[in-house]
């Protein structure tokens, strides 16, 4: 898709062939973003499973298009086909959607069924952005465009053909409560209470819309799964806006939103607007010597980046903030994110936001401390509440890693009265909160796999997690604590058995699950084998490589796993799952970077003496597996990108809860980082390959292939050569 394929006027798009020139494209990096990179997805393979998301960054609104209804993949590009654009809160399709809407212009008197009254578009010719979707409708004639705020949307539509007018809007559910008209005021109200769990009683996403033009008749119809108005328009109409705004408090609060996100300004002005606040998210990293490919790939990964954890959080007649709590219903003060799986999102997301964006991320970390404060648990995977989803406690990670970084902006004595509760007391894994088998592992050092599901991934991950806990312990001068909190976290050795070098399933007896096979997946792992979980301890890498017998045998064995062939037993799922699919579809061996639990074996390389290794796997990686249209697998809001802005910098945090980052080698010949407080780094790329990289840090060599947190944030000139 060509970026600018849609020439924009004030009024809204005119359809048009319209090629930016590269430096028009520097200059507004939001237009080398390409929305559909990940969205040609199926449950069946993965190439992302993401959406086409026109958003502001973290909107509390997501809008995408809709091809296809009553499923969570919602939208294939192959069908060039849409049903309307779609107000979705979606975090993944795995999870599905809440509080959605559907709306479309439309023209005449078509049937409103979904199916019956899509129409076709043609992707090369619209402008798909993530600060504005422009579209012409070729059914109907329309030329429609989608502009969004952060809590909102203004649709444009612009009629030439000369039926009637008209606009449709769709609400999901069996009976969903009937909208609310209001036509002095062109106002209609309306909720959404879709849902798949993980909020709170009398749960409801509250919309109002508001035409710049009367209605001259308004059309209701039940239809199966949702109801449909239509709003119909005088024939002399030419063209409407229609100004979105959605709340979680109520439709008091959604029409204050209205009101100050999107007022009286022109599509052009709210475009404008979107454009800017992406171009100056975007512009933290600018980077030269890459193909246009490279361009679109990088700032289309940066995007991903920024869309999630979504804003919760609503200002108040004073401007304060406020948000209705999805942990126990009530509307209380202070900020609110949701939408983040911090199973995927501790090993790459939250490293890089500790660079990039650790204003926004004391923030974030303090909406975490919120829902603890509202829930009486840390939250295992907010969607928006309480769910139930992967292994472990991992936002252990999250305040492990701020402690040792020293970010701001949350209450680290609370939080760690979260985590010290779910370390040491029972809670309920299935609605979404504490530790699974914590009782058992407090008894035996390890998750027994007789009586505890996946117990060698729980097991690995609560031993990581005790490591991180032991941190904020020790910045709060716990010492007592931080020292049981360490011993804890040496646990991994309990499942790890040398005879095969990996972790395995061990019972309750003491006696490893037989037989062992590395490569048969499933329980007692999660979404893989021994292979792909067999460097799951980050926080004692070098006592690990030490028991596997050094760094020339786990140099070996690295690329031996890298070289085989991707072969998989379907083991405890029985069938195919995608992730086995997605590993078996490309040649990197049992490295199923498809999926996040491998994302930091190829920087075991670098700890193991071998930063070069790291530097030609990880650039293979990214040659390979990343491109404007496709990722190796579940993007998971931001994971899979920020694997990829790290790794093309030239460093990955190994482990988070450690403030240091392995390093490879750079993607491009140079990247220039604006970092917080008017510093810069300036990364650059002289290395050419071979079997030693020479990397300094403001003419410094740096040992151990490895730089210090703090030296980074301070900004210089990070050389590889």
């Amino acid at each position: 898709m060509t970026p600018a394929a849609i020439t924009l006027e004030a009024e809204g798009p005119t359809v048009t062939q319209h090629a930016s020139t590269k430096d028009e494209r520097l200059a507004s990096p939001v237009t080398l973003v390409s929305i559909l990179q990940g969205t040609d997805s199926t449950p069946a393979f993965s190439r992302g499973n993401t959406l086409p998301i026109a958003a502001r960054p973290f909107g509390m609104a997501h809008w995408t298009l809709q091809s296809t209804p009553n499923t969570p993949w919602m939208f294939q590009p192959g069908q060039r086909r849409i049903q309307g654009f779609r107000s979705t809160h979606q975090l993944s399709p795995w999870l599905s959607d809440y509080g959605q809407a559907t709306f479309l212009p439309i023209c005449g008197a078509p049937n409103l069924d979904y199916g019956a009254r899509a129409t076709s578009y043609r992707p090369e010719d619209s402008v798909l952005s993530p600060h504005t979707m422009a579209i012409k409708l070729l059914r109907y004639g329309i030329d429609a465009e989608l502009v969004p705020t952060e809590r909102g949307a203004l649709i444009h539509a612009s009629y030439s053909k000369s039926e009637t007018p008209g606009f449709v809007f769709d609400v999901p559910g069996d009976n969903p409560p009937m909208p609310e008209p209001d036509a002095s005021q062109r106002i209609i109200h309306f909720r959404s209470t879709a849902n798949s769990g993980g909020v709170p009683d009398d749960f409801a996403c509250y919309y109002v819309l508001h035409f710049s033009e009367p209605w001259t008749a308004l059309e209701h119809k039940d239809q199966k799964h949702y109801h449909t108005t239509h709003v119909s328009f005088a024939d002399s109409v030419r063209s409407i806006d229609v100004r979105i705004a959605t709340s979680f408090i109520s439709f008091e609060q959604a029409e204050r939103n209205l009101q100050i996100e999107l007022g009286n300004k022109s599509a052009a002005d709210l475009r404008a607007e979107a454009e800017k606040v992406w171009n100056d998210n975007l512009k933290r990293i600018e980077i030269e010597g890459a193909t246009e490919t490279q361009q679109r790939t990088f700032y289309s990964c940066l995007y991903r980046t920024l869309l999630f954890p979504r804003i919760w959080h609503e200002p108040d007649a004073s401007g304060a903030m406020q948000h209705r709590s999805p942990y126990n219903g009530k509307v209380v003060p202070g900020v609110m994110y949701a939408d983040h799986g911090y199973w995927d999102l501790y090993r790459a997301w939250y490293p890089m936001m500790t660079i990039l964006f650790p204003e926004r991320l004391g923030e974030i970390l303090q909406a975490w401390v919120n829902a603890y404060q509202e829930g009486g648990w840390l939250p295992q995977f907010p969607c928006p509440g309480y769910r139930a989803c992967m292994t472990g406690s991992l936002i252990d990670s999250l305040f492990g890693e701020a402690a040792v970084k020293g970010i701001k902006g949350f209450d680290m004595a609370t939080a760690y009265e979260g985590l010290h509760k779910h370390a040491t007391q029972p809670g309920n894994p299935d609605a979404g909160y504490g530790r699974r088998g914590i009782e058992e592992y407090l008894k035996l050092g390890y998750d027994p796999a007789d009586k505890v599901d996946q117990a060698a991934a729980e097991t690995v991950d609560a031993a990581y997690g005790d490591y991180c806990i032991a941190q904020v312990a020790k910045a709060l001068g716990k010492n007592d604590d931080y020292t049981m909190f360490m011993k804890r976290s040496q646990n991994w050795r309990n499942i790890f058995d040398p005879s095969v070098n990996f972790f395995r399933g061990k019972k309750s007896d003491g006696s490893y699950l037989e037989p062992f096979n590395p490569i048969r997946w499933g329980d007692p792992y999660v979404e893989g084998s021994a292979y792909q979980h067999r460097y799951d301890a980050p926080h004692a890498m070098p006592e690990l490589i030490e028991a596997m017998g050094g760094k020339d045998k786990v140099v070996a064995e690295l690329e031996k796993s890298i070289k085989m062939f991707p072969d998989f037993d379907t083991g405890a799922y029985g069938a195919e799952i995608h992730e086995m699919a997605e590993m078996a579809a490309v040649d990197f061996g049992q490295y199923g970077h498809n999926n996040q639990p491998s994302h930091h074996i190829l920087y075991v390389f670098t700890v193991a003496g071998r930063q070069d290794l790291t530097a030609h796997w990880t650039k293979r990686v990214m040659d390979e597996l990343y491109t404007p249209d496709l990722f190796a697998g579940d993007e998971d809001t931001g994971s899979m990108a920020a694997w990829y802005i790290l790794s093309s910098l030239g460093f990955y945090s190994l482990c988070p809860s450690k403030p240091e980052y392995m390093l490879g080698a750079p993607l491009f010949q140079r990247a220039t980082v604006h970092l917080p407080n008017n510093k810069t780094l300036v990364v650059e790329n002289a290395y050419k390959g071979g079997a030693t990289i020479h990397t300094s840090l403001n003419g410094k060599p740096l040992s151990e292939g490895k730089v210090q947190h703090n030296e980074l944030i301070a900004g210089g000139h990070l050389r590889f050569a």
